[in-house]
């Protein structure tokens, strides 16, 4: 199958095998992503489904962990993804485990029943991007879900026995409130247990939230803060040991990134961005763009900075 778009999955799922179901996100319309914005949302026809999963099974394919893809595939009814359960497990005999980024409101489009009935046939973990747990940050940047929502909506899924990775970014509540941000997603985290998190410090590149920062309605925070941010939140989250969380953290533009399991390795996570943060102090103020050289971005001057190489304070797979 050619694959359409971009690959978007968590770190987590690079052992996967990956198949696409879906191209693109359904909703489409969050002020700071434009990860999709140039695809339509379509569903991929059984067809074409069936047709890679006959071509990787003809070259000896069979894989245990499937990764659905892509936006967002739990947004599909539950009988098509039944249908593609299915479909996969006549192919990969040995097909066990099935993961998907999901969002809030698709989880919301299921009956408790079905969300039981597709654990059973080995739907395992949902990656849902929760981005923040401000009410209004969630609102102004026009996500789709309530933090109300969030909260009742992983309930459910916990429940009918799923696991949930969660997916945050530092700086999308902007300039000064990276301590109430991290206070919140802390209560959050602590309270719905997710078995994985995952940080992008948020890009500023996205074209309607450009415009906001252009029109004066949006400070964007600076990496200084975005570092501040997480380690309030790594200091304040209360994690039972006997259910770990994989931690997993990226500031991209800075080259800073932390990694481990919570709470094992809390200090060690702490000690990185106390290093971090103790060099970006003596620093002019940094933002985070997108990775790569710099476009000319007039108007823009605090987007302009040519990303640093700051290895002293990388922190490479594996090392925390």
């Amino acid at each position: 199958m050619e694959y359409e778009g971009r690959i978007c999955r968590g770190p987590m799922e690079a052992k996967a095998f990956m198949l696409p179901v879906t191209v693109g996100c359904p909703y489409n319309r969050c002020k700071f992503c434009d990860l999709f914005t140039d695809l339509r949302y379509r569903k991929i026809s059984m067809e074409d489904i069936e047709n890679e999963l006959k071509r990787v099974s003809a070259h000896g394919g069979n894989p245990e962990l499937i990764y659905l893809g892509d936006g967002s595939a739990f947004q599909l009814k539950a009988e098509e993804l039944i249908e593609i359960i299915s479909l996969v497990k006549h192919y990969f005999l040995g097909a066990t485990t099935f993961n998907s980024d999901a969002t809030i409101t698709s989880i919301k489009s299921k009956s408790d029943e079905e969300l039981k009935t597709l654990h059973s046939l080995g739907y395992n973990k949902l990656y849902i991007g929760i981005e923040n747990a401000l009410p209004d940050v969630l609102n102004y940047m026009d996500k789709d879900h309530s933090v109300d929502e969030a909260y009742s909506e992983i309930k459910r899924l916990k429940d009918a026995g799923f696991s949930y990775a969660a997916h945050f970014m530092t700086g999308i509540a902007g300039s000064g409130r990276w301590e109430e941000s991290a206070i919140a997603m802390a209560e959050f985290l602590t309270e719905t247990k997710p078995e994985n998190v995952v940080n992008f410090s948020m890009f500023l590149s996205a074209d309607k939230l450009s415009e906001e920062i252009r029109n004066g309605n949006f400070k964007p925070a600076t990496e200084l803060e975005n570092l501040k941010e997480e380690r309030k939140l790594v200091e304040l989250l209360d994690v039972d040991p006997n259910h770990p969380i994989k931690w997993d953290s990226f500031h991209d533009w800075i080259h800073v990134r932390t990694r481990g399991s919570l709470p094992k390795d809390k200090d060690k996570i702490l000690a990185v961005l106390d290093k971090a943060i103790a060099k970006f102090e003596r620093l002019p103020d940094l933002y985070s763009r997108k990775m790569g050289k710099p476009e000319n971005d007039e108007g823009y001057g605090f987007l302009g900075q040519e990303s640093p190489s700051l290895k002293d304070v990388y922190i490479a797979p594996g090392a925390v």
